[in-house]
């Protein structure tokens, strides 16, 4: 906003009622109204509505929007890591920039229907010279963490008996309220994470604001008709491991809205790229193979589906974000030992991240006795196989197989540079013609091929074609050798039936 636009803000009561606030605009227009407005006009223009929010166009967002239209208080239950937080801040954009409140107001009262006793006071005191301050509406938007030690104080408010002895006034006196969260989110909206966590007496507490448009503050005989939107974020399987939402006040929120994960693995990629620390060089010297990104979204698909690791509790999008971190990190640590200026990650290093795989998996009985990284190392497995049978399936890979199973080996450690890795590839007949297929021309940078070669064999070891070992790297697969039979004419004492 310029100077000139601030200047011309009205500064007292009396320069407000001349200005286009006028007193209807302000007193008959609720924030639920507002949030309404704002949100037809953002239609009607075509303008994105959750910034950030990726996968939700066609189910979610539709129904979010419905609610506000409605004028609706709103819940989003979903499992962690499904942008729950993220869609409740960016509700603030549906406010306007900025709306004019009683300067120094704790409640940002509206200056034509003031809520507490002080600003009452001031109004009846100095009139139109009442002095007026401009909210923005990032200052409009106040969210709590619900946890069991919340108290009503800190939601409503209470008696403060340090502002009673400084003022000297009695305690009996509206003065002395100090007041909680929610009053000062008056005229703006108010957010609980995690609602179920928060005590059964504290979600009583916000009844009246909900069907009454009010709240009563302890010990007080006074009422404050408080205009805030509520919303609310939970976990429904807390409802049973640590609190639930009580009744009563379900019944009062009006729309309850299911998040989800992403229903397919482009816009798991898509989040995970927007969310995820990998920019980290602006010369365009890290370069991510998309195969390696699909790897990484394509684990946590994995252990969404996998039986050992709880469904109840889910498995974060927070996964794959980290992990793609984690493999970027273990390619730059490579590239900086060897000196190298092109960072590119391998399959090795999504191995190298497994540290940020196993502390998000809650394991089932079963995948408790297997161990985390045991888990993980499957589930890595899993990912290669899905990727590796959708983008080279029918690739032809015999003359590559038939080499191995003559003998030929490849080992190369993580820390391998490119140039010499290449080298030991570029024995391998036929692999590096397969890269092709990937999008990877063998004239590529050498770091780029050596992880399409790297991905090529990795796949063909988990779809048991060929063989790895630590010790001696990639490896014909072992044929097992069968012992010649025994001729007996019948079954000897003392020896078990067996049968080739």
């Amino acid at each position: 906003m310029t100077k000139g636009k601030l200047a011309a803000r009205p500064g007292t009561l009396g320069e407000l009622r001349k200005s286009h606030w006028s007193e209807e605009r302000i007193a008959s227009r609720s924030v639920r109204d507002e949030m309404r407005e704002n949100l037809l006009a953002k239609l009607e223009r075509k303008e994105p509505l959750f910034p950030g929010v990726i996968g939700y166009e066609d189910t979610v967002v539709p129904q979010l929007v419905n609610a506000i239209l409605s004028r609706h208080h709103v819940v989003l239950l979903g499992l962690r890591g499904q942008a729950k937080s993220r869609i409740l801040r960016s509700l603030v954009d549906l406010l306007d920039d900025e709306i004019p409140i009683i300067a120094g107001c704790e409640i940002n009262d509206n200056p034509y229907a003031p809520l507490c006793r002080a600003c009452k006071d001031r109004l009846a005191e100095l009139g139109d010279g009442t002095p007026i301050a401009w909210l923005p509406r990032e200052m409009r938007y106040v969210e709590k963490l619900a946890t069991p030690d919340v108290t009503i104080a800190d939601i409503i408010g209470d008696v403060d008996p340090i502002r009673a002895a400084r003022r000297g006034l009695e305690l009996s006196n509206e003065l002395t309220i100090h007041y909680g969260l929610l009053p000062r989110a008056n005229r703006g909206i108010f957010a609980v994470n995690e609602l179920p966590d928060l005590a059964g007496k504290i979600q009583v507490g916000l009844f009246n604001i909900m069907q009454e448009g009010d709240v009563q503050i302890k010990g007080y005989p006074v009422r404050l008709k408080l205009d805030v939107a509520l919303v609310f974020s939970a976990n429904p399987e807390d409802y049973t491991a640590r609190g639930k939402i009580i009744t009563p006040l379900k019944d009062r929120i009006g729309s309850e809205i299911r998040t989800h994960y992403p229903v397919d693995v482009a816009h798991g990629i898509a989040i995970t790229e927007q969310e995820a620390w990998i920019r980290r060089h602006g010369d365009g010297r890290l370069v991510v193979p998309d195969f390696i990104k699909e790897i990484v979204e394509q684990i946590a698909f994995a252990a969404r589906e996998s039986k050992h690791i709880d469904r109840r509790s889910g498995v974060s999008q927070r996964l794959p974000i980290s992990c793609l971190e984690n493999v970027v990190s273990s390619a730059e640590r490579r590239a900086a030992i060897n000196r190298e200026r092109t960072v590119v990650p391998r399959p090795c290093d999504i191995y190298a991240a497994m540290p940020s795989i196993t502390g998000k998996l809650e394991l089932e009985y079963e995948g408790e006795l297997k161990g985390g990284e045991v888990i993980a190392r499957s589930l890595i497995k899993e990912a290669v196989n899905r990727v590796f049978s959708a983008r080279l399936a029918g690739a032809p890979i015999q003359e590559t197989v038939a080499w191995f199973d003559a003998g030929g080996a490849v080992k190369i450690a993580d820390t391998t540079p490119a140039d010499e890795a290449l080298r030991f590839l570029q024995h391998v007949p036929g692999l590096l013609e397969t890269t092709a297929l990937l999008g990877v021309p063998e004239k590529a940078d050498p770091g780029l091929v050596v992880s399409a070669c790297e991905f090529i064999l990795e796949g063909l070891h988990v779809q048991q074609k060929i063989d790895r070992t630590e010790q001696r790297g990639y490896v014909g697969t072992p044929k097992v050798e069968r012992k010649p039979r025994e001729e007996t004419s019948g079954p000897q004492p003392g020896r078990r039936r067996s049968y080739n």
